[in-house]
C-alpha cells in the first residue's frame, strides 16, 4: 500500500499529503520524492536475500546441527538448567544446548565444589530437564568418580544417564588420561562432549580457580588433548578459563565446535552457569560473566513486598479470593 494517501481539495483535485521534501503541491506535477515513497516496496531477488540461520531451520538440535553451525560460522549458545520450569523457559528462548552440569552441586544443593554431586542426583536433575524440552540439546555432566580410571563404570555410567533421564549427550572432564573412557561411551553409541583447561572436578589438584594454560607447557598439552578428543570422536569441546589466543588457536584448529566459558569470543560458542548469568547469586564476579539481570535484588525486593502486604491485611484483596 502507498505510503502517501490521497485526499481531495475544495477543487475537486486529488492531492497528496505533504511530502516528506516539504512541497504541498497537487498531485500534478508529482514531486519525485512522493512518486517514489508511493511506489508498492518490492522484495529482492532470493539470491540476494540473507539465507536462513541454521539453528532457526532446525526443529530440533542435534550434534550435527552444532557442526553445521561450526561450519557455516554460526556461533552457538549455551547454558546450564537443572530444573523443568527453568529448561523449559531456555528451550522456549531459543536457547541450542542445555547443559545439565555438575554446578548444580554449588548452586542448586549449596556445596562449596561439584564434587559431592552423585550420578543418582544428576539423573534426576537431567530427568526434570528433559521433559521441559522440545527443541534444545541436552548434555548431562558425568559426575566426579563416575568415569575416571575406569571405563568399564564411565560406560555404565553415561548409558544410565542416556536410559534414566533421556539426556543427547554426556560430558567428561580431561584430556588423554581419560581417553579410554571416552572411546568406551562412544563404542555404545553415546555423545560425548569433551571438556578441558580448567576442569573444576580436579580443583584440589589444581588447588584454585585461576586461569589453566598459560604457560607453553600446559598451552601444548591442552592443544594435544584437544585435537586427540576430536580424533577419538567426541562432537564438542568445551574451553574453560584458559588465555583468549591460546582457545582461538585451538578452535581453529578444530573441525569440531569449541564452547567456551572464559576463553574469550574465538570460540565456537558460549556457555554460562544461568544463576550466574541471570544474577540469582550475588557472590560470584568471575571477569568472564556477564549479568543480564538482577534477580537476587528483584526477588529479595518481591518478597519484602509480599511480606509486607500479607502482614498489613491487603493480601488478598476482594478480587483475590471466591
Amino acid at each position: 500500500m502507498a505510503r502517501n494517501k490521497l485526499f481531495v481539495s475544495r477543487c475537486g483535485t486529488p492531492r497528496r499529503a505533504t511530502p516528506r521534501c516539504g512541497t504541498s503541491r497537487c498531485a500534478t506535477p508529482i514531486c519525485r520524492l512522493s512518486l517514489q515513497e508511493s511506489r508498492p516496496y518490492h522484495s529482492p531477488p532470493e539470491s540476494d536475500q540473507m539465507p536462513t540461520p541454521i539453528h532457526s531451520k532446525a526443529k530440533r538440535i542435534t550434534t550435527h546441527i552444532l557442526q553445521e553451525m561450526k561450519e557455516g560460522g554460526e556461533k552457538i549458545a549455551m547454558l546450564t538448567g537443572y530444573d523443568f520450569s527453568m529448561a523449559k523457559i531456555l528451550d522456549d528462548a531459543g536457547i541450542d544446548i542445555i547443559l545439565v552440569g555438575d554446578s548444580a552441586s554449588n548452586v542448586m544443593a549449596g556445596h562449596e565444589t561439584t564434587l559431592p554431586i552423585t550420578l543418582d542426583q544428576m539423573i534426576y536433575h537431567a530427568s526434570s530437564v528433559v521433559r521441559a524440552v522440545s527443541r534444545s540439546l541436552v548434555v548431562v555432566d558425568l559426575p566426579f568418580g563416575s568415569y575416571q580410571g575406569n571405563s568399564k563404570l564411565a560406560l555404565e555410567s553415561a548409558v544410565r544417564i542416556m536410559k534414566e533421564s533421556g539426556a543427547h549427550a554426556v560430558k567428561l572432564e580431561g584430556g588423554e588420561e581419560i581417553g579410554e573412557s571416552i572411546t568406551r561411551i562412544l563404542s555404545a553409541g553415546v555423545p560425548v562432549m569433551g571438556h578441558l583447561g580448567l576442569t573444576p572436578q580436579s580443583i584440589y589438584k589444581f588447588g584454585t580457580y585461576v586461569v589453566r594454560a598459560k604457560e607453553e607447557e600446559e598451552a601444548n598439552k591442552l592443544k594435544r588433548d584437544a585435537m586427540l578428543l576430536q580424533e577419538l570422536g567426541c562432537f564438542s569441546l568445551v574451553l574453560e578459563k584458559i588465555p583468549a589466543t591460546l582457545a582461538t588457536e585451538v578452535s581453529q584448529s578444530l573441525s569440531i565446535p569449541t564452547i567456551g566459558i572464559g576463553a574469550g569470543g574465538g570460540t565456537d560458542g558460549q556457555v554460562l552457569v544461568i544463576h550466574d548469568m541471570l544474577g540469582l547469586n550475588h557472590e560470584f564476579h568471575p571477569r568472564f560473566l556477564r549479568r543480564y539481570l538482577h534477580l537476587y535484588e528483584e526477588i529479595q525486593g518481591a518478597v519484602g513486598r509480599y511480606i509486607q502486604d500479607v502482614r498489613s491485611g491487603d493480601f488478598p484483596n476482594e478480587n483475590e479470593q471466591y
